[in-house]
């Protein structure tokens, strides 16, 4: 198997443009990532709803990086058509 999309579940059904797309939301998602990390860590903000907020965050970049290296769109593998 040459990549991720070979493999049975999980066929390609973005084009370099959708790709492109998520790469750039993944990245930004991590950066605000960072932001809410060091005002967590510098004690600007304090809640518990702040590191929830975090790990979704984190989450929601790692799955979106993911989805842009795999060529593979989640809410496309239901069936639901997206415009990128």
């Amino acid at each position: 198997m040459n990549s991720i999309c070979e493999v049975d579940y999980m066929q390609c059904n973005i084009d370099a443009r959708g790709k492109a797309a998520r790469m750039k939301l993944g990245i930004k998602l991590l950066f605000l990532a960072i932001i809410v990390g060091g005002l967590i860590a510098l004690n600007i903000i304090e809640s518990s709803i702040w590191w929830a907020l975090l790990g979704i965050i984190l989450f929601s970049s790692a799955f979106t990086i993911f989805e842009a290296r795999a060529g593979w769109c989640i809410i496309r593998a239901m069936g639901f058509k997206t415009k990128i």
